[in-house]
């Protein structure tokens, strides 16, 4: 079989195994956060925190406890590795500096999961398990919760109150993040992911000297970074390492956990909003984006011209050759058009256009299907805009959902699609403007400059994969990347919110012979193309001195 057949096999199964999950796992999701029921643990739990569950709060309020829930996450993983030194299972690692532990509980905290550390080298069971993994957990249940606050934007009316933000982010971990690990993790151990907590042990000899390596928790933790969309992993090669992701079925079964619920949550959105049609809508556009996307990937890496790529069937450079260039290639785009930056292979080492891929996957604000939580409502920005657009030209009001967009919420999905790629550019130009940020890049020219902007993009979309290239263990880059991450999370939040209160204060308009059909393959037609505008317009510049400028060349 050639590699080209077995890539394309790949991605068939994928898809397919996708398509199964779509319609239970979503209609599941939507049950979860339209219930009134609360069980016994999760009582417990708002007993602990000292929340009232059944109390609707109007969208300061669900923001305040955003932040809040979100600032406590932060001091708390920063203080965790602070003291890891003197924390019991710490394997002897030391405390970690203050600029890398701000970095970190950022990241963690901010659904990022930005690595400029070795985490076999850098942290112990301790701070890896009650730490990392936890937030693991609760950041990506934080996302969800923001979405479905949204969502019921559209689907109430003449009311402020978006329900409960401690109940959504409660159900979101407990029912829906946990059952589907516990389940991940067994299939990963079984596929020979490594789950203990050993301590460093020799593992052999490596070009003449001891190699040494610590076990953990792993197949835990690997379930909830590809689930979650965090993307953090337990060991510095991530999910090339072969502790993390063994074998091609493990790879396949990573990348599906990685998509599952960020294209389930269109489905539950239509069941919230009573209208699964325009679940489908949603699901087209990211469907269509992801395909294009993989599809031009696989291309470009298995073209490649020059005599070694010939002889190696492709651009192997990078890649793990137990996952070849259709795996590497499908894992890749699925990683950075989510906002997972997870990797089984080195983007860095993509050829030209295939670095700026996966760039521009990131730069599209990570909706294709994006995070969990993060791709629906950025998705839903997007739809906003467009109808928007179709109302300009026909000279209507644009309406979505029976809800008028009008001069408040047109503003506040402007500032939402403004926001990161200032945070962006803005921090890119300051890194390449003064001296000491450069001497962090190990390569000149326009691969030296995308591995900056691969950086801030990756920190304020919350990706968190990065050219490997790039020293990123700087006091610089510590702390500009991690003031990125937070900002790019939590600003866009605040735009999402306020939006969500305004339709949910709305009184519903009665659809006429005039309104724009939102759930036609049209619309979805105009809503790709106003994403892929946009985003030409906003970074095109930026990639052209990057890595179209290494791909032309090459």
């Amino acid at each position: 079989m050639s590699p080209v057949t077995a890539g394309v096999l790949q991605l068939l199964a994928l898809i397919a195994a996708l398509a199964l999950a779509y319609r239970p796992l979503g209609d599941y999701m939507a049950r979860v956060y339209s219930s009134e029921k609360h069980y016994k643990p999760e009582k417990w739990i708002y007993k602990v925190i000292g929340a009232n569950p059944s109390a609707e709060m109007r969208w300061p309020a669900y923001l305040r406890a955003v932040l809040a829930f979100s600032a406590v996450s932060v001091l708390f993983l920063y203080g965790m590795q602070r003291l890891q030194g003197s924390l019991p299972g710490s394997l002897g690692f030391v405390s970690i500096d203050p600029d890398q532990a701000f970095n970190t509980a950022a990241s963690f905290v901010a659904n990022t999961n930005w690595q400029s550390y070795y985490g076999e080298q850098a942290m112990g069971h301790v701070v890896q398990t009650g730490g990392l993994a936890v937030q693991n957990f609760v950041s990506a249940a934080v996302g969800m919760a923001v979405a479905v606050a949204l969502v019921r934007g559209f689907a109430r009316s003449r009311t402020g109150e978006l329900g409960n933000f401690w109940s959504d982010l409660v159900r979101g971990t407990v029912r829906i993040l946990l059952p589907i690990s516990v389940i991940g993790a067994v299939v990963l151990v079984a596929c020979g992911v490594v789950q203990n907590f050993a301590g460093i042990h020799e593992v052999g000899q490596f070009m003449g000297g001891a190699q040494q390596w610590n076990g953990g928790a792993v197949a835990s933790q690997e379930v909830i970074k590809e689930l979650g969309t965090n993307g953090g992993g337990y060991f510095n090669a991530n999910s090339a390492h072969p502790f993390e992701n063994p074998t091609p079925f493990s790879n396949l079964f990573e990348i599906f956990l990685i998509l599952v619920i960020p294209f389930a949550l269109t489905r539950t959105f239509g069941r919230m909003v009573g209208n699964l049609r325009q679940g489908y809508a949603i699901l087209a556009t990211m469907g269509i984006i992801w395909i294009a996307f993989t599809g031009l990937m696989m291309w470009t890496e298995f073209a490649h011209h020059g005599p070694v790529p010939d002889v190696a069937g492709g651009a192997m450079e990078g890649k793990e050759t137990r996952f070849g260039i259709g795996g590497s290639s499908i894992f890749a785009v699925a990683t950075t058009l989510t906002s997972t930056g997870a990797v089984n292979s080195f983007h860095s080492s993509y050829t030209g256009f295939g670095g700026g891929i996966t760039m521009l996957g990131m730069q599209l604000g990570e909706i294709a299907p994006g995070g969990v939580g993060s791709g629906l409502y950025g998705m839903l920005i997007m739809a906003i805009i467009a109808v928007f657009i179709a109302g300009l030209m026909v000279g209507r009001t644009p309406e979505y959902l029976g809800k008028k967009i009008g001069t408040r919420e047109i503003k506040l999905a402007a500032c939402y699609i403004l926001v990161t790629p200032a945070l962006v550019l803005c921090f890119t130009a300051a890194a390449m403007a003064l001296p000491t940020p450069g001497n962090s890049m190990t390569n000149s020219g326009a691969h030296g400059f995308s591995e900056i902007l691969y950086a801030y993009t990756s920190g304020a979309n919350n990706n968190g994969s990065a050219f490997a290239g790039l020293n990123a263990d700087t006091q610089w880059f510590n702390s500009t990347i991690g003031i990125a991450m937070l900002l790019g999370r939590f600003l866009p939040m605040v735009f999402v919110l306020a939006l969500a209160g305004a339709l949910a204060e709305q009184k519903p308009v009665p659809e006429t012979a005039g309104t724009l059909r939102t759930d036609k393959p049209l619309y979805a037609g105009l809503l790709v193309g106003t994403i892929v505008i946009i985003t030409g317009l906003t970074y095109f510049p930026a990639l052209a001195l990057g890595p179209l400028a290494e791909g032309l060349a090459s």
